[in-house]
């Protein structure tokens, strides 16, 4: 009978989260933003967002309820929106893209939620944004 040890499955579950994190600033998110072509005059609401779901750290997974996990800046589903391996979901990309540094295919993808379902589709901006006047970043 073959040995089975018993730190292989946490060893490999820190693997598949070994990704290059970043931490913005609230000015460092604002310029990220606009470089990836988001409508100046909802900065304000995405940067609100982004403070209150990922702490704007890129490599952010929260656990959800229903066992879906929420992933990176933008805290994007993987229920619905990407796929893990491949390609996929309803945004046609790795959920894994979602973890890194390079927020270009989490742009693209929380355009698509917003698009589709409106910053409702974010708790964390029911909570903390929603009703407020939210200005273009002072930076």
């Amino acid at each position: 009978m073959k040995k089975v040890d018993f730190f292989t499955p946490i060893v490999l579950v820190l693997l598949v989260y070994d990704v290059e994190a970043k931490v913005f600033t609230k000015c460092g998110l604002t310029k990220e933003l606009l470089n990836n072509g988001f409508e100046r005059s909802y900065v304000g609401n995405w940067v609100c967002m982004i403070e209150s779901e990922s702490a704007k750290n890129t490599s952010k997974v929260t656990e959800r309820a229903d066992r879906s996990k929420s992933l990176g800046l933008f805290q994007i589903n993987d229920k619905v929106w990407c796929k893990w391996g491949a390609a996929g979901g309803k945004c046609q990309v790795k959920c894994e893209t979602f973890l890194d540094e390079d927020i270009k295919d989490d742009s693209k993808c929380a355009k698509k939620v917003q698009k589709d379902l409106g910053f409702r589709a974010w708790e964390g901006w029911m909570r903390s944004c929603y009703r407020r006047t939210l200005p273009f970043p002072n930076c």
